[in-house]
């Protein structure tokens, strides 16, 4: 039986740039909900949401953590993300799975690097978002500032819902423009207590321009209210809300509020603008899917009365319950006992465990419903983006893209005895985490572990000794490049051997292709009348694929191209997948050769903020680093540069900054683009690959 109708559940996210809240957020809200009765504090390292020994050290979120409460009549199911750049994919699975999110902007900081990326990662799966103005006691604090930069950085148009009461040291509530009341937390820290009462005489004029303001925005966008605002009929409470509520959930505007959560105020209207504005799982359009085998399109409402659904979007190791899979349910139900099937994979697994999360604690259910998040005793083979539902009703729903890694190194055991463990940690590891790939180095035969940043793989070293007791080496960061070709260019492809008895027998011929940028890979046939038996077709596009993670200038894998196969020939004995498995191979690289193969390089976005007079040091340095300086701003007393720079000249660049502007400086990067490297700077990392020049940082 369904603890709350579906109308009154709301999943949501908590999103922002590093450091602006997000998790002392959390903690609030799990404590005003009556979920915990002592509220964690990051800086303390109590924070009941960052349970991992390296998130309560560092005093960041690293991992998402999910949790339930309840507010008004209503679940909230909520999901804590990151807001650093190296556990991006961590936002990125949360909102694929998630309704509606809260982006949190500091209100010292305003719109900062990475508040901008998960903005682009919400409007990609359109999800319905408000604003908090977090930190409004912070010295510096510039709300108008911060709503400004909403406009012009990330092309949203912000709704003012609120009117902060003071800011800074003087910050103590704020003013309802939907209801006209004051909510006043006075110099109070715990935040419980709290003055609900008319505009008072020193607001009321700034309260009146603010809240026409408000109401024409509205007018704009919602016709029932224009038509009330054109007659001159009164607008009631009631009206502006099921405005507020239409305009976020069409992504028509966002509605902005203000708090400071450090000091426990602006919370209780920011649960409520949960409950008032935020989608219910009813509110979204039916999730879409493909049959497995006929490949036609599947819809599922959200509905308990469908066919079961659900998505699993995390993967997580418990050391006493084993892999744990987190997931979203779309469609229908299901109960301990019931038989699960693994559409991608094909597997059927009868359900033995239903766990609601709460951060790492865990509470045991029987059933899961439409709109739900649950974890469960994971199947076996299970994966981040496999969908799960009842084999008489298939559907594969989308899955979740994640960012490609940006930095590598070597990994190995301090002993021998250890290469098993090694292993094994490492496996649990990338089914855990889908942007940290382990490989092993063709030429080396050394084992390479891909990230997305030096943080992330330090994590992952420390998690490794403290959770499964294995002490490794990690050699020192790398880029990670690729390679592309520049131009179109044929081949051919002949594998033939005799020896006696049955032979070998492979032949085709192929043209590769530029594509633009980010595109990947693609593979065309355009051969007819069986030239090439159909069943060796996919042998030939291996053979290929293998060839392009192999490299052609340097040794990187191969990115941003398209593969046609125009011709060949078989023999009816001697052929075989193998043979034009290798066909397929020499072809490529006859092709690659002549089609002028060069290096990519990843770009980083940087932004460094520093004061004024340190502005000629830094952009010197930056211009040796072969970076592009984008724009530059004066935020809140201090110089805001914006960079593009190239990855492999930024280790070690906290350091050189803090020498620079003798500690008083601060960066943030994230990836960018790939983009081709100069010719003088590939020929440097070709010569050091060959061994002509020695290997360096």
């Amino acid at each position: 039986m369904r603890s709350h109708p579906i109308e009154n559940v709301r999943n949501i996210g908590i999103m922002a740039h590093i450091d602006a809240g997000k998790t002392t957020t959390t903690e609030r809200i799990l404590f005003y909900t009556g979920i915990t009765y002592k509220m964690g504090e990051v800086d303390d390292g109590t924070a009941v949401m960052d349970w991992m020994v390296q998130e309560q050290e560092r005093g960041i979120t690293i991992t998402s953590a999910a949790t339930t409460c309840t507010w008004n009549s209503h679940r909230i199911n909520i999901i804590d993300t990151p807001g650093h750049v190296d556990f991006t994919a961590e936002v990125e699975r949360s909102l694929r799975v998630l309704d509606g999110a809260i982006a949190i902007l500091c209100g010292v900081g305003g719109v900062e690097p990475q508040s901008e990326t998960v903005w682009r990662q919400a409007d990609k799966y359109r999800v319905p978002r408000i604003v908090y103005v977090n930190k409004m006691d912070r010295v510096g604090a510039d709300p108008e500032r911060a709503v400004a930069e909403l406009r012009t950085r990330v092309a949203a148009r912000p709704l003012p819902i609120q009117v902060p009461m003071g800011r800074e040291e003087g910050f103590r509530g704020v003013i309802d423009l939907v209801e006209r009341k004051e909510i006043d937390w006075g110099r109070g820290i715990l935040g419980t207590d709290f003055e609900v009462r008319e505009v008072s005489e020193e607001f009321r004029d700034i309260v009146e321009e603010k809240r026409s303001e408000m109401i024409e925005t509205l007018s704009e966008t919602d016709d029932a209210l224009m038509q009330k605002y054109v007659d001159g009929t009164e607008i009631s409470v009631p009206d502006i809300k099921d405005a507020i509520r239409r305009g976020t959930l069409g992504n028509k505007f966002v509605p902005v509020l203000y708090g400071a959560s450090f000091r426990n105020k602006g919370i209780h209207p920011l649960l409520d603008a949960i409950v008032d504005y935020l989608p219910s799982p009813a509110d979204v359009p039916p999730v879409v899917g493909r049959h497995p085998r006929s490949e036609a399109s599947e819809l599922r409402a959200a509905s308990d009365s469908e066919p079961f659904s659900a998505l699993v979007f995390k993967i997580m190791n418990d050391p006493f319950l084993g892999n744990l899979a987190f997931f979203r349910v779309y469609s229908g139900k299901a109960k301990i006992g019931s038989m699960i099937y693994n559409s991608v994979k094909d597997e059927e697994e009868r359900l033995s465990r239903l766990l609601e999360m709460h951060a790492n604690k865990r509470k045991e259910i029987q059933e899961v419903y439409a709109g739900d998040i649950a974890a469960m005793g994971s199947m076996k083979n299970l994966a981040t983006g496999d969908t799960l539902c009842l084999k008489s009703r298939p559907v594969v729903l989308e899955s979740i893209k994640f960012p490609e890694p940006v930095i590598m190194a070597t990994i190995e055991p301090r002993s021998k005895s250890e290469h098993a463990k090694l292993a094994s940690a490492l496996a649990k590891f990338t089914r855990e985490d889908p942007t940290l790939i382990v490989q092993r180095d063709p030429m080396t035969g050394q084992t390479l572990l891909r990230g997305m940043g030096e943080l992330h793989l330090d994590i992952v070293m420390d998690r490794m000794e403290r959770e499964f007791g294995v002490q490794a080496n990690l050699g020192k960061p790398q880029v990670a490049y690729k390679e592309t070709i520049l131009t179109a260019a044929e081949g051919e492809g002949k594998y033939i051997r005799q020896t006696g008895g049955k032979g070998m027998y492979g032949h085709c011929r192929i043209l590769v292709e530029p594509l633009p940028r980010g595109r990947g890979f693609e593979f065309v046939d355009t051969t007819r009348g069986g030239v090439i038996p159909r069943e060796f077709i996919g042998d030939i596009e291996t053979g290929i694929r293998e060839s392009m993670e192999a490299g052609l200038a340097a040794g990187f894998p191969l990115t941003d191209l398209k593969a046609v196969l125009l011709d060949g020939s078989s023999h009816e004995v001697d052929s075989n997948p193998i043979a034009f498995k290798i066909a397929g191979s020499l072809a490529f690289k006859e092709a690659g050769r002549k089609a002028a193969p060069v290096i990519l390089e990843p770009i980083m976005s940087l932004e460094v903020i520093s004061p004024d007079e340190y502005l000629g040091d830094i952009v010197g340095d930056i211009n040796s680093r072969r970076g592009r300086i984008e724009g530059m701003e004066m935020r809140g007393g201090a110089r805001v540069v914006r960079i593009f720079v190239p990855l492999s000249e930024m280790f070690g660049y906290a350091t050189a900054l803090r020498t620079l502007t003798q500690g008083r400086g601060l960066f943030v990067m994230e990836f960018l683009r790939y983009e081709r490297t100069p010719a003088a700077v590939q020929e440097q990392i070709i010569a050091r690959i060959e061994g002509r020049l020695p290997l360096q940082r």
